[in-house]
């Protein structure tokens, strides 16, 4: 298998006899301590706050191009390099990554199914020793055809066309658990909770295609929609965007601050029912 042709979704059987590709960097966004344990050969650690920032009360932001720049390069990262990224949750951390990375104009990427779940207990090789790749040049294009803000979704709110993912779970989506000044949802948004895509019966894989393309068919979440979607910081709902992705889904984009923008501000009309 070529790595300029890689699928979207790389199984860990595939990835296997890659791992000493030319042009190819695989990306860990597992937790500190996991990495020092046990990580996929070859694999260099990305630690997940170094892609997002913060202002205030709103976190989950998109850091500026330069600084992500600077992380991408010092991580072994080029223009021309194909990211296999993975993690140890379920693919949040890992999905974030790839979405920043479509956010700056490179779409060279996959998600690792299952992340080290898969890999891990489907007996691939693991290694201990840490990885400093050499640094590359990445030169950003930004492109905010993923990106959505509150402006975005209160100017296009009132539009058929719009759906929005609410990726939390149903108590907050309910107002029930509160993590922001005001509690509740986007008027109009649906719920399907992240860990409802994943099968847990699989390490953690997406479940298959026909089964996530019904659960979001009955909740309006269909192709021919504008998807937005959203968590508390654009962390659970990376993996809902790129769900969609891999459904081939044409227009989606995600909410970076997600709640903790919307749920703070009080310009931002509220639904609790």
């Amino acid at each position: 298998m070529s790595i300029d042709h890689l699928p979207l979704l790389l199984e860990p059987d595939e990835l296997e006899p890659l791992l000493d590709s030319d042009g190819l960097r695989l990306v860990s966004l597992c937790k500190d301590s996991t990495y020092g344990q046990l990580h996929i050969p070859g694999a260099v650690h990305l630690a997940y706050p170094a892609i997002t920032a913060s202002h205030g009360m709103t976190h989950g932001l998109l850091p500026a191009p330069g600084q992500l720049e600077a992380v991408l390069s010092e991580h072994g990262i080029g223009n021309q390099t194909w990211v296999v990224a993975y993690d140890d949750e379920g693919g949040g951390n890992a999905s974030r990554l790839l979405w920043t990375l479509e956010s700056l104009g490179h779409r060279r990427y996959s998600l690792l199914n299952g992340g080290l779940h898969a890999w891990a207990n489907e007996r691939h090789p693991l290694s201990r020793e840490p990885v400093q790749p050499p640094l590359a040049a990445f030169r950003a294009t930004p492109d905010d055809t993923p990106v959505a803000d509150a402006q975005f979704i209160l100017q296009h709110l009132d539009n058929d066309e719009l759906a929005l993912w609410d990726a939390r779970s149903l108590n907050e989506y309910r107002g029930i658990a509160r993590f922001a000044r005001f509690p509740g949802h986007i008027p109009g948004a649906v719920n399907l909770d992240w860990f409802e895509v994943m099968d847990r019966e699989h390490n953690l894989r997406l479940k298959p295609s026909p089964q996530l393309e019904e659960s979001l068919g009955h909740l309006g979440l269909t192709p021919d929609k504008h998807i937005v979607t959203y968590c508390q910081t654009h962390h659970r709902s990376s993996l809902a965007w790129l769900v969609l992705k891999y459904l081939e889904y044409p227009r989606v984009k995600g909410y970076p601050g997600s709640w903790s923008d919307w749920g703070n501000r009080t310009d931002t009309p509220k639904a609790t029912a």
